[in-house]
């Protein structure tokens, strides 16, 4: 036994001295700063290099610039010699101006003094010059915004970050990329007192931010570029970190590994318990999740899936009861509030109907041929309103099965509701103002369900408004949300101030602004329900509003025709 476990102990020893021999934590610290030390001077001489490259491109580009508006200019300065007045050869320099997109300006000199002082003045001013002498001793000169050099000499750098200088044989800034005042100062102040010629130099006192100079003879400029702290950051100094970082991770692994081998164990059978722990207290998301690796024993990794197998199996099981008992209980309140709707609404036009119809059929009772009218209408009136009810509770199931059938089609708005107002059954005799005067106004629906949106919203508007007020119906041409995509239709009346949290709720099915215990008007409570499924199959949407000046207002946004 003694044996076993001088065994067990030896490979867990054994392992522990070939982690640490592999690790070689010695040899590691000393090739993190030999390969610093190597990197730091190679970065350094890349660094020179690419900015050896960049002042010899932009030397290039501004030969390029050069050379290509020489050219121009020489073979527009031999055509104007085909002029014979100065008219016409201003004439055709107007012309050049005016279809080309890189002169600023062309024109001609007297003599070549005149071009020097005003290449002079123009530099002054952020712009550049160049002119050809022509046959007759004047000089033809071109004007260039410094953008537009600047766009020509620089566009082979892309978006390189070091600032770089155009300077003249004055030491006076002509150009630049990447300007900053204070880089600027040091990059002269630091330049030698001899420059060498026509060669990119490097310079100045940090080595890890070069600077370079290129000075040219023809034409007498010196170009300047500066490697930015930015650069070196990104490149010495963050490799440097990488190596000290990878030194200090590979020295730290090494404890790392020992003691997670000696921990893992450990915490996987914690894992284990707890999981074990949660399913038995009703937490059936609970899953056990290993700290797994080579070394980690395949009978846990096996278990691990097991549980969380049979977990899984287990949660679902439990969603899928939450969900029935979910929709029993919204089944059970569909039913209770259909009977309390069916017991409180139906049982009014019901009454109406027997009782009417049990007077016409007496026969101890003359009645005339009005009272018979007037009792028909009555009868006719409170079947209306049981097939409206009916009609209501029937397409519900289409609405919240989304399988309602509409005819979309060009249906012109005006038309529409003038048909609704037939139909609305105003018997308080409110006044309904119909300001959609407007022709032409199509949107995309189904008829005649969206003459049911305007009846169902025009008679709601009707019941709830105060005594002796208007319900107004009208378009909304201010609309300023989406008005490309939709009209906006608004019916509005005037009543109390409807709460937030109760105005949210009105889309509700079965939700009444009055209550059962204070219900004053008739009304199943799914007007505004059917409403907004209408609407929303057609592709529209329903806003709701309340304020001082209009107690209830219903925003109809419905897509044009």
């Amino acid at each position: 036994m003694k044996l076993i476990k001088n065994v067990k102990h030896l490979k867990i020893v054994e392992q522990i001295i070939l982690v640490s021999i592999f690790a070689v934590l010695v040899t590691m610290t000393i090739c993190g700063f030999v390969i610093n030390n190597i990197n730091q001077h190679s970065v350094r001489a890349q660094l020179s290099n690419i900015g050896i490259i960049i002042a010899n491109s932009v030397s290039d580009s501004i030969d390029v610039f050069q050379n290509s508006i020489k050219y121009e200019l020489e073979q527009i300065s031999t055509t104007l010699t085909y002029f014979e007045t100065d008219a016409e050869k201003y004439k055709y320099l107007n012309d050049i101006k005016r279809h080309s997109k890189l002169y600023s300006d062309i024109f001609i000199l007297p003599s070549e003094e005149s071009y020097m002082s005003f290449r002079k003045k123009v530099t002054e001013q952020e712009s550049a010059a160049f002119g050809v002498k022509m046959r007759d001793g004047r000089y033809l000169v071109a004007l260039f915004e410094i953008e537009k050099v600047k766009r020509n000499v620089f566009q082979s750098i892309g978006a390189d970050k070091r600032q770089i200088y155009v300077l003249n044989p004055d030491n006076v800034l002509v150009t630049s990329y990447n300007f900053n005042k204070q880089v600027f100062d040091k990059c002269v102040k630091q330049l030698p007192k001899e420059l060498v010629t026509d060669e990119a130099t490097v310079y100045g006192k940090r080595k890890n931010q070069p600077f370079i100079y290129l000075k040219r003879s023809e034409p007498n400029i010196l170009i300047i570029v500066s490697t930015p702290k930015e650069i070196t950051k990104n490149t010495i100094e963050h490799n440097r970190l990488k190596i000290i970082m990878a030194m200090l991770i590979s020295s730290f692994a090494v404890l790392f590994i020992v003691g997670l081998y000696i921990s893992y164990l450990y915490i996987n059978v914690r894992q284990l318990f707890k999981a074990i722990i949660a399913i038995s207290k009703g937490n059936y998301k609970r899953r056990i999740r290993l700290l797994i690796h080579f070394l980690t024993p395949y009978e846990i990794v096996f278990l691990a899936n097991e549980f969380n197998r049979m977990a899984n199996q287990i949660h679902k099981s439990y969603i899928k009861l939450e969900k029935t008992n979910k929709e029993l209980k919204d089944l059970n309140e569909f039913r209770s509030n259909m009977i309390d709707t069916v017991s409180h609404e139906f049982r009014t036009p019901l009454t109406s109907i027997q009782g009417y119809t049990s007077r016409l059929l007496r026969q101890d009772i003359q009645i005339d041929e009005a009272t018979k009218q007037k009792s028909l209408k009555v009868i006719k009136r409170q079947a209306e309103r049981l097939k409206r009810m009916v009609e209501d509770l029937l397409v519900i199931p289409d609405i919240e099965g989304a399988s309602l059938n509409v005819n979309i089609e060009p249906v012109d708005v005006r038309t529409v509701l003038e048909d609704a107002l037939i139909l609305v059954k105003n018997n308080e005799g409110k006044t309904i103002v119909n300001e959609v005067n407007q022709e032409n106004i199509t949107i995309s629906a189904d008829k005649d369900r969206f003459e049911q949106i305007m009846i169902n919203l025009i008679e709601n508007a009707v019941k709830y408004a105060d005594d002796e007020s208007d319900i107004v119906v009208s378009i909304d041409e201010e609309n300023d949300k989406n008005s490309d995509e939709y009209v906006k239709i608004v019916v509005k009346n005037k009543c109390n101030v409807i709460p937030k949290d109760k105005l949210k709720t009105l889309f509700d099915k079965f939700t009444r602004l009055d209550d059962s215990t204070t219900r004053t008007t008739r009304g199943t409570g799914l007007g505004l329900y059917i409403v907004k499924g209408l609407v929303e199959t057609m592709g529209g949407h329903i806003q709701l509003h309340s304020g001082m000046d209009w107690g209830f207002e219903v925003h109809l946004f419905m897509r044009k025709g």
